[in-house]
């Protein structure tokens, strides 16, 4: 039985263990810190349960294919939101509820976006053929080459080549004329860690996976029953789990990797491995790869960081939906200066999701727990956070205001995490909340690769490689260094 050691335990490792025992692998994990799930983890203290990175997520489909695969049941319950959020702009009371019924949808446009209803569905046929003509071609697939991938790309509907020579925001404007609406339906952009302007305009294709496809879910008990229902499951199949472990060195031989090597210098062998660490930084860091350089990974496109804090309250917020947008009266100004202005940060765009709202056990009796979620600098431009304090000050105050309720002596419990803490905890360079970004000569083949460049049983699956990222993202990747492992066999 051949041994298969996989670094990390984020959604793409723990799916990636999953259709290796399946195949017959003996498969065994290592990982830093003191429990499963990297970014998509939890938090557990004083009564209240926190999700700390991801607080829904989008094609269903991909995780009942990865069950079956897997042979087993799937191991955590889930419904689907509707709406799928709301978004508040600042000044005004109106709330837009984001509805997949396109008749409920449009009709919060009335007298704001003329003919709404024609115009999205417009722009939504669009959306649906740009997913449905390149997500098999070129998302879900290997690539061995970047002239593999370019000649895959020629496969695509030629109908779509304008498309790449816009932002997600130009291609909006096409379509919509308000404020509102282009605010809005350009969202989504901001999922993938960038901005809609600084995403291409390929990336419209999420909006068809929000309003058509499959939309959003949320899941009973909070998102880490998904890491515990798949834990479960693999230990169930004979996985082995050990925490606190940081690989930190390696011995190879030729063109196979022989062990890695933990900060504590006790080896680690086997016949192949998986790294679900961050694909660009273990390079960087551990295998001190030259295209992986300090300077060159400097150079790279990285995702936005984060400010995302935890806030537990003696007091209920009936008035508060469940997953919530806040935007400013500034979003185009903050949206270009986002990842580079810290002053930004005075007037932010935040998300709320009242996590208690639909898990109740999340909080203690007439509690509530909230995630936020701030897009900020990331380390390359915005180094010192000890103003975070000031800065979560300033966004309670201004929720404070728009839910017409001061919370702020309701505040029971407070933890906040920087993107110091998302590189320090997690791996993730520069606090970059999602690693590379998404932009078009860092996808597809031009991402880095699932299979190491140089030792031939070592194997990539997560945000920083292919496909991209995002949980169904990760699920996707775990098919396809599934698809490179067992071919790596035969």
């Amino acid at each position: 039985m051949k041994r298969v050691l996989i670094v990390g335990t984020g959604l793409g490792g723990l799916s990636t263990g999953l259709r290796l025992l399946k195949r017959g692998y003996e498969v065994e994990f290592v990982e830093k810190n003191e429990k499963s799930g990297g970014r998509l983890n939890q938090i557990k203290k004083d009564g209240f349960t926190f999700d700390t990175g991801p607080s829904f997520f989008s094609m269903s489909y991909e995780f009942k294919e990865l069950v079956k695969d897997s042979g087993i049941e799937m191991p955590f319950e889930y419904e689907e939101l509707d709406p799928l959020y709301t978004v508040n702009f600042r000044g005004s009371n109106k709330k837009f509820y984001l509805y997949k019924d396109i008749d409920k949808l449009s009709s919060q446009f009335e007298g704001i976006e003329p003919d709404f209803k024609n115009r999205f569905l417009r722009y939504i046929k669009k959306c649906d053929a740009l997913f449905n003509d390149t997500v098999d071609i070129v998302i879900k697939r290997n690539f061995d080459s970047i002239p593999q991938y370019l000649l895959a790309l020629m496969q695509v509907n030629p109908t779509h080549i304008p498309v790449l020579m816009k932002t997600f925001w130009s291609q909006v404007e096409n379509y919509f004329s308000s404020t509102e609406a282009r605010q809005i339906i350009s969202l989504v952009a901001f999922f993938l860690g960038r901005t809609p302007f600084d995403t291409n305009s390929v990336y419209t294709l999420l909006s068809y996976t929000e309003f058509q496809n499959d939309g959003y879910y949320n899941v009973k008990g909070g998102m880490y029953e998904i890491v515990n229902g798949f834990v479960r499951e693999l230990i169930k199949g004979g996985a082995k789990f050990n925490f606190n472990v940081e690989i930190a060195d390696y011995i190879g031989e030729k063109k196979a990797l022989k062990t890695l090597i933990d900060t504590n210098g006790k080896e680690w062998t086997s016949d192949i491995f998986v790294i679900n660490s961050d694909a660009a930084f273990f390079r960087n860091k551990v295998f001190n790869r030259a295209k992986y350089s300090d300077l060159k990974m400097s150079k790279k496109s990285w995702t936005m960081g984060y400010l995302t804090f935890y806030i537990g309250l003696k007091t209920k917020l009936p008035q508060v939906e469940h997953h919530n947008y806040f935007l400013g009266n500034n979003y185009e100004t903050y949206s270009r200066d986002v990842m580079k202005n810290p002053g930004t940060l005075e007037k932010p765009y935040y998300y709320v999701n009242v996590v208690s709202k639909h898990n109740t056990d999340c909080a203690p009796d007439g509690h509530e727990a909230l995630f936020f979620v701030c897009p900020v600098p990331n380390l390359l431009y915005k180094e010192d956070w000890s103003d975070k304090d000031t800065i979560i000050d300033s966004i309670l105050e201004d929720f404070s205001t728009r839910i017409e309720k001061d919370i702020t002596s309701d505040v029971v419990f407070r933890m906040a995490f920087t993107p110091q803490t998302w590189q320090d905890k997690f791996n993730l360079y520069k606090g970059g909340g999602l690693g590379l970004s998404h932009s078009m000569d860092q996808i597809g083949g031009f991402r880095p690769s699932n299979k190491d460049e140089h030792f031939n049983n070592t194997f990539y699956v997560g945000a920083s490689t292919v496909p991209g990222a995002g949980l169904p993202m990760a699920v996707i990747s775990s098919k396809l260094v599934t698809e490179r492992v067992v071919n790596y066999n035969k």
